[in-house]
């Protein structure tokens, strides 16, 4: 903020407005609509199909959108989509590394696609080498690295030039829990030093780390708050139920009036309920009365794929479900 005007809020690093693209009859992402702090981790949550890349492409400047606009750093990508390119990094799933390039070549040859002055290059990639732990390998081919350490030296190229702005398309992807969990400290890193960050993924475990997330399906915003809130938003207790007969059982669960959601999660299934001392003394007659033993019950914390999957089912039955900071 500027000093002789502490009132004014700062301008939000991206700012979508009704934000939408249509491929044909395909309404790939319907109307998004949301705001991103600068210095914000911030995560597009979501399946396959549910519009997270071509969202990213559209803020990219790679895209352009059917309707609405988005803005980055004040630019619109719907009327200056080359002026976006100037304050972001985008990592789509396929980065375009050079398999016959070493690392270090890679990352060289993207420092001059981004003019980065050659004085300011060796603290650079020192840095990038630290975060990523390449530095061991800076001469080995890129074509030679393992899944997750390209997806690492994709990163370190698209930092090279030290964007305001990084758009991460699903970075952790397919790479094994070790890489997963670098790529992390990587992106929190690149957070702590003021970097806004825009991360998509389909891993409802990774979207706890960001500091807001928006849950999309089909294109629609489902739900957007903080983690936490989202946790904290679904009415009821949920139970954590496991018997000698899951099937069964989730078919009588459904069928009971005391009984709002039913989840399946391995051997588990996560019921909810009003309230556990008035309405669950009933359901446990009613499995008991049909045969089936609770081997163990306790209440949990709803997770975020617990959101998801309520939200998901309220939409399709066409109730309100999308939460607004």
């Amino acid at each position: 903020m500027s000093p002789d005007r502490p009132d004014r809020p700062a301008q939000p690093a991206l700012s979508l407005h009704g934000l939408t693209r249509q491929f044909g009859d395909l309404t790939a992402v319907d109307g998004l609509t949301f705001d991103v702090a600068p210095g914000e981790l911030f995560g597009l949550v979501g399946p396959d199909g549910a519009g997270k890349t071509t969202t990213l492409r559209m803020l990219a400047g790679v895209l352009r959108p059917t309707s609405g606009d988005a803005l980055v750093r004040g630019v619109s990508v719907a009327k200056d989509p080359e002026g976006v390119k100037h304050h972001i990094a985008y990592m789509s799933q396929r980065f375009g590394l050079y398999t016959d390039l070493t690392v270090r070549e890679n990352i060289e040859f993207y420092a001059d696609l981004y003019r980065v002055p050659r004085s300011e290059r060796p603290a650079r990639l020192e840095r990038l080498y630290q975060f990523s732990n390449l530095g061991p390998f800076q001469d080995r081919m890129a074509g030679q690295l393992s899944g997750g350490m390209k997806q690492k030296l994709g990163l370190c190229c698209a930092l090279i030039h030290e964007p305001e702005i990084l758009l991460l398309d699903e970075p952790t992807f397919g790479v094994d829990p070790i890489s997963r969990r670098d790529l992390w400290f990587i992106v929190h890193e690149m957070v702590a030093h003021g970097v806004t960050v825009l991360v998509s993924t389909a891993y409802l475990d990774e979207a706890e780390r960001c500091d807001h997330v928006a849950l999309i399906d089909k294109g629609k915003t489902l739900a957007l708050d903080r983690p936490e809130a989202l946790q904290h938003s679904l009415s009821g207790r949920m139970l954590a139920v496991r018997t000698n007969d899951p099937r069964r059982t989730v078919r009588l669960l459904e069928d009971l009036p005391r009984v709002h959601r039913v989840t399946v999660f391995g051997d588990t299934i996560h019921t909810t309920v009003d309230s556990r001392e008035r309405d669950w003394p009933a359901v446990e007659a009613a499995l008991a009365g049909a045969g089936i033993h609770i081997e163990e019950v306790h209440e949990l914390e709803p997770s975020l794929e617990d959101v998801f999957i309520e939200r998901v089912a309220a939409d399709q039955a066409g109730q309100p479900t999308t939460n607004r900071r």
